[in-house]
């Protein structure tokens, strides 16, 4: 598993956050790329794709829903590696339906994905786009003398009796990837990133980003519902690419590259940008414990510095012209 020219992935979810990254990073290689989109004709899907350096010789869209099953046979056929990213994001805790919404999508999504691999003989691995969400939350305090590391998991009962629905359907999507591959000799990874920021290739705001925006905008005052574990979207998907290429990678990946405090955020960003105006926050509520690094780092990641990820957010932001200050 090298980084050859030649090679064929897929990535499923191919125009969100991570999944253009990804796409991004795999063109630079010399990848080819089976891209699966739910809209071929939705612009907004495709055009960020399309501009990318090799996509009009490299990248090849094909539709896909993810709880249509055998949508992605045909994406699948004949990859060596295949990304699964797609997956709905929503933080809302008062779904009106969150097993539709959320954990259907989440899990039937990922099970489909994982049977056509199995049809597919040319695959090789496959990298699942889990979260910390799978892992932190077990319902027990994380205070700063509590290391997560791999091997923690999040509490589904937890999840459920907290309403925190997107974090319900991460871990479960995520425990029955791993039944499915274990049960069916799949060579799966899972990547488990903490909040996402960074530079975004697509031209709306992701669920991850939307925070900083609005603080920023002066439409909300505290970055929730973001957690203190943060990483940087380049970083994350460099981990993708790092946990498929290196033969010995096994298991699950916690990528975060820091944790800290909606306060301490905010520090920095009245650091980088003083005629913001940025509002008080304390960080009452927030349950900071370190997270470990070592599994990740062991690939050959270099996590990029928080103020560079935060910094880059932001002149994306102003870029595509969703700042108002």
């Amino acid at each position: 598993m090298d980084s050859k020219a030649g090679r064929v992935v897929c990535v499923t979810g191919a125009s969100g956050y991570i999944a253009s990254w990804l796409v991004k990073l795999f063109l630079q290689r010399g990848y080819t790329v089976k891209a699966s989109v739910r809209d071929l004709n939705d612009p907004k899907k495709t055009e960020h794709l399309l501009a990318l350096d090799g996509a009009k010789e490299r990248l090849h869209f094909f539709k896909a829903d993810l709880l249509d099953e055998g949508s992605f046979d045909s994406g699948v056929n004949g990859c060596e590696g295949v990304f699964h990213t797609a997956s709905p994001v929503n933080f809302n805790l008062n779904l009106k339906d969150p097993q539709a919404e959320l954990i259907e999508p989440a899990v039937k999504g990922t099970l489909n994905i994982l049977s056509s691999c199995c049809k597919a003989s040319s695959v090789k691995r496959v990298v699942i786009t889990s979260s910390m969400a799978a892992v932190a939350l077990s319902g027990k305090p994380l205070s700063p003398d509590v290391q997560l590391d791999e091997n923690s998991f999040s509490d589904p009962a937890f999840c459920e009796k907290s309403k925190l629905w997107y974090m319900l359907s991460k871990t479960l999507a995520e425990a029955a990837a791993w039944k499915f591959a274990k049960e069916n000799g799949i060579d799966m990874v899972t990547i488990n990133p903490g909040w996402v920021i960074g530079p975004f290739l697509q031209p709306t705001v992701n669920a991850t980003v939307e925070p900083i925006l609005k603080l920023i905008n002066g439409a909300q005052k505290t970055l929730d519902p973001a957690p203190p574990d943060w990483v940087d979207v380049r970083d994350t998907a460099t981990a993708h690419i790092l946990a498929y290429e290196n033969p010995s990678a096994n298991g699950r990946y916690c990528v975060v590259a820091k944790t800290i405090s909606y306060s301490e955020v905010v520090k920095i960003l009245r650091e980088l940008f003083p005629t913001f105006n940025l509002p008080e926050t304390s960080c009452e509520g927030v349950s900071i414990c370190k997270i470990s690094k070592e599994k990740v780092e062991s690939l050959g990641l270099k996590f990029i510095p928080m103020e560079v990820s935060l910094k880059d957010t932001v002149e994306c932001l102003r870029e595509k012209n969703f700042l108002s200050v």
